[in-house]
């Protein structure tokens, strides 16, 4: 297995956070629930508790274009 660090780990970060984001915005039978539960499970190992919260805004801003609900 690859070791991934400083910006390759940073992006791998953000893409989880997009994709977990991307994926509950979808709707319908084809939604990739268990993808998105094991990649959110990958998001909490690799990012401590104070990382999580700058990868969702930024997840939110790439998805929507704006900011996260307050």
């Amino acid at each position: 297995m690859a070791n991934i660090e400083l910006r390759d780990l940073h992006l791998v970060k953000k893409a989880l956070a997009i994709a977990v984001l991307a994926i509950e915005r979808q709707s319908g039978p084809l939604r990739p629930g268990s993808d998105q539960h094991e990649m959110k499970l990958l998001l909490d190992r690799l990012t401590s508790d104070s990382e999580i919260e700058h990868y969702t805004r930024s997840a939110w801003i790439a998805v929507t274009g704006g900011l996260p609900p307050q």
